[in-house]
């Protein structure tokens, strides 16, 4: 269709090098202000380009994300919760973050970046290694951690609006909470020394984004343990894991106005028995 459009130009690569390296090449062929990065099962709301477009004329800001959710939430029970996570993770963790203007991660979905600072940041993005190899994960977030080491602030949008395709089986959906999971906790000891400088609220949103899933781990653990051991079921830790559910899942139906996020609840049983 955009073929023979002179305002675009498409970039072939020779072979598939990853997100990274094609995000480069694109990038350094380039010469607009602003970079909106945009993943290939994504679609974008028709005034997505201009409410990002107008945060970023703040020069103190470097990167801003809009609001994700699930374009295809309808086609099982799995894609409803995801939906629902993702406005979670959107309109409670990315919304106060945003407050003290730094978004921890600018998903890749839908996220505009300021080229002159993504021009300085480039050679950093590029050489990162995992286990003395070329990291081929965690993009979005290293990006977003390099943008605020470098002095910038990232915001985020919500009335930006942006349809993503999301798993629709479990054996998918782990794959994907893996690497987001292996994302969180390297990408976090990169920007630890950042914490100095911020609201204490950030510490405490980090070390919960941290230490939750591995609480949750132990107390499961510690749970089967207890069955095998003694025959009893632990029903304090299921009591207090399912009292803090309701919590949480009451106070998002309040806020949404929408009385599907307490069959957010549900979510619980795939973090404690898969994820």
């Amino acid at each position: 269709v955009y073929a023979g459009d002179a305002r675009f130009e498409f970039i072939m690569l020779p072979r598939n090098v990853g997100k990274r390296k094609a995000q480069i090449a694109a990038i350094s062929r380039s010469s607009g202000d602003l970079i909106l990065n945009v993943d290939s099962d994504t679609t974008l709301a028709s005034d997505v380009v201009s409410k990002l477009s107008q945060k970023m004329r703040d020069p103190a800001v470097g990167a801003v994300m809009g609001q994700l959710v699930a374009s295809n939430q309808n086609d099982s029970w799995l894609t409803r919760l995801i939906d629902m996570e993702y406005w979670l993770a959107c309109n409670e963790e990315r919304a106060a973050q945003g407050r003290f203007g730094a978004v921890m991660c600018c998903c890749g979905p839908c996220a505009m970046y300021r080229r002159s600072a993504f021009v300085l940041l480039l050679d950093q993005y590029e050489t990162q290694l995992y286990r003395g190899k070329p990291s081929d994960f965690g993009e979005d977030r290293h990006l977003t951690i390099l943008m605020l080491s470098a002095g910038f602030r990232t915001e985020y949008v919500p009335s930006a609006i942006a349809a993503t395709v999301v798993p629709d089986g479990l054996a998918a959906y782990l794959r994907q909470q893996l690497r987001w999971a292996r994302s969180t906790f390297r990408d976090t000891l990169l920007g630890l020394h950042l914490l100095r400088g911020m609201n204490w609220y950030l510490t405490l949103d980090v070390v919960g984004q941290n230490a939750g899933p591995l609480l949750l781990a132990f107390s499961v653990l510690a749970g089967l343990a207890q069955f095998a051991l003694t025959g009893s079921l632990p029903w304090w830790t299921i009591g207090t894991i399912g009292s803090l559910t309701l919590i949480r899942c009451g106070v998002a139906a309040y806020r949404a106005r929408q009385l599907r996020f307490l069959g957010f609840s549900l979510h619980t049983l795939v973090n404690v028995f898969l994820l």
